[in-house]
């Protein structure tokens, strides 16, 4: 259903607030986790928690609502995949310097990002839009549910790890995995063919 040019001002504002809500949010359930320190009971982890949750979920709401409205553009997806990017990024970061996340698995998460980040700029450079695939699609859910988890870290350890942790190592095998779809679908961008 086409909307009138308020309609579709009104929902691009409605979008980019959601998007911005996202970018603000980052540094604050940074600061809520390292507030918390190593305590996930504190009302600052539960805090974090909300803050965390409510940005991912308009993460999800958004590009629902931006298809429906058609209201997709290359700023659009930019700005949308950046906020999603700092979010993960400051959050993975507070959550190393807690002790609730390997470094290891925040250096392969975060670096899978900025690259991913570069090769959409890369193809976009050529008029095109990296669109988000099935795999990355699944690979930001699994990402958010486990560091969701990794600030309240809810149960015991099963073999040796929390529930999280094991969920963090899927999220990234499936960081590596996505990224390495992204970089065979779009190779020919980087060599200055046709993607």
């Amino acid at each position: 259903m086409a909307q009138s040019t308020r309609g579709r001002t009104w929902s691009s504002h409605v979008l980019t607030a959601s998007t911005g809500l996202r970018v603000v949010l980052a540094p604050v359930v940074m600061a809520l986790i390292l507030a918390g320190d190593r305590d996930r009971t504190s009302t600052a982890a539960r805090l974090a928690a909300v803050f965390f949750a409510a940005a991912a979920v308009s993460d999800f709401v958004d590009g629902r609502l931006a298809r429906r409205w058609e209201l997709t553009s290359p700023l659009g997806a930019f700005l949308d995949t950046t906020a999603d990017k700092l979010l993960v990024a400051f959050t993975l970061f507070a959550l190393v310097g807690v002790g609730r996340a390997a470094a290891w698995v925040a250096a392969i998460i975060v670096s899978r990002e900025l690259v991913v980040l570069g090769l959409r700029s890369v193809v976009a450079i050529g008029g095109k839009v990296v669109e988000a695939s099935l795999l990355g699609k699944l690979k930001a859910s699994v990402q958010f549910l486990a560091i969701l988890l990794a600030i309240l870290r809810p149960g015991h350890r099963i073999g040796g790890l929390y529930g999280d942790e094991w969920l963090m190592i899927v999220a990234a095998l499936l960081t590596v995995a996505s990224a390495a779809d992204y970089f065979m679908r779009f190779s020919g961008a980087l060599r200055g063919q046709e993607p």
